[in-house]
């Protein structure tokens, strides 16, 4: 476990839910990096479920002093330390991914940051349903696929023939009804 995050967390004993909103804005940063980095290009259906994913664990995000946060017992606080300790460790990878604009590699890393943050929040909030990335992919694909389904394919080599009759076709609908 990280030496300095063990530090900050003795330090915290008196405030243990600070480590909720910590998540929360480490989550909502790295959230906020990706969406600029993706956003000059059309992502991918992959690229869309990491992005949903953050979306969804940081969706309705209590406060630290909600009546439905659960201080958490030893035990639940060694688990957050953990879990944020392996958020810290996937930032120098996902800082060095943005770096090389490795989209797929920023997108995993989101996803691995997202899950940290939704295991914190677990913690935290025990009775709050949260989906897990695979229910949220499922989704975002099945979309991805109807609106693919919409897109006509265009024809990049047409034939002279193709262009008439897409001509001709132009043509007639503009013509005036005859009655």
């Amino acid at each position: 476990m990280n030496e300095k995050i063990e530090q900050l967390f003795h330090d915290s004993s008196d405030k243990p839910t600070v480590w909720l909103r910590i998540a929360a804005e480490r989550l909502s940063l790295v959230r906020y990096v990706f969406l600029v980095q993706i956003e000059d290009g059309i992502p991918s259906a992959a690229h869309r479920a990491s992005l949903e994913y953050a979306d969804a664990v940081l969706i309705g995000w209590p406060d630290e002093d909600a009546p439905e946060v659960n201080t958490p017992n030893d035990e639940g606080l060694s688990r957050v330390c953990e879990q944020i300790s392996a958020m810290e460790g996937y930032i120098p990878r996902f800082r060095a991914q943005e770096r090389s604009s490795d989209i797929d590699g920023l997108s995993d890393t989101l996803i691995r940051i997202t899950e940290c943050v939704a295991e914190v929040r677990r913690t935290y909030q025990p009775d709050f349903p949260l989906p897990t990335f695979a229910e949220i992919r499922r989704v975002v694909q099945e979309e991805w696929d109807e609106d693919m389904d919409k897109i006509e394919p265009m024809d990049v080599n047409p034939t002279a023939e193709d262009i008439e009759r897409l001509t001709q076709s132009d043509e007639d609908s503009q013509e005036p009804h005859k009655n």
